[in-house]
């Protein structure tokens, strides 16, 4: 009897490593699969499936600027560099606010936490220090930026939601004031 309760003991971190799928998959792709389930049983046309998808990639986007950010507030040497964090910080949650509030409206699957490809760049800047820690910073928010640009700029204007299409277009000047800004730190850091 002893013999066969150590053998379940033994076994049980492996049946709980086993069970544990749900906390390995992706948050992002995670939302994406559960809007298009979604869109698929409700017969939704393609436009609204491009509203979700505009607004998962806008939400993960806006997380991992936040997460980067204060991280940069923290870890930042140049004063440039952590007055961009700061103004992110500030403007990138009540969009994340209001992001949420429209999704809720929409029944709209928004991620939870980074992606796996974002968490992994989190870990890269936190490795970071001193100037290369604020060059790699403005790098990747000029990445994130650029296409939210891009996306929030098309969609201000070709969401077929009415809320959506508002949200991108409050958004979007906010984005590209974000954008100017990280090019005027950039320009200031020491080459």
């Amino acid at each position: 009897m002893r013999c066969f309760q150590l053998l379940a003991l033994a076994t049980l971190p492996l049946l709980t490593a086993c069970s544990g799928g749900e906390s390995n998959k992706d948050p992002v792709a995670e939302a994406k699969f559960q809007n298009e389930k979604r869109i698929g049983n409700e017969a939704i046309t393609e436009k609204q499936e491009r509203d979700a998808e505009f607004m998962v990639t806008a939400a993960s986007s806006s997380m991992l600027d936040l997460e980067l950010s204060q991280i940069a507030q923290r870890k930042a040497t140049s004063p440039d560099v952590k007055f961009v964090a700061q103004t992110i910080v500030a403007e990138h949650a009540p969009m994340q606010t209001d992001l949420k509030a429209v999704a809720s409206r929409k029944s709209i699957v928004l991620p939870a936490n980074l992606g796996k490809d974002q968490a992994e760049r989190v870990g890269e800047l936190t490795a970071l220090n001193g100037p290369a820690f604020d060059r790699k910073y403005l790098d990747l928010l000029d990445d994130s930026h650029e296409r939210a640009v891009n996306d929030f700029d098309d969609m201000s204007d070709e969401a077929y939601d009415g809320d959506i299409r508002a949200f991108a277009a409050k958004y979007l000047p906010a984005l590209k004031k974000h954008r100017e800004a990280l090019e005027q730190a950039a320009d200031k850091l020491p080459k």
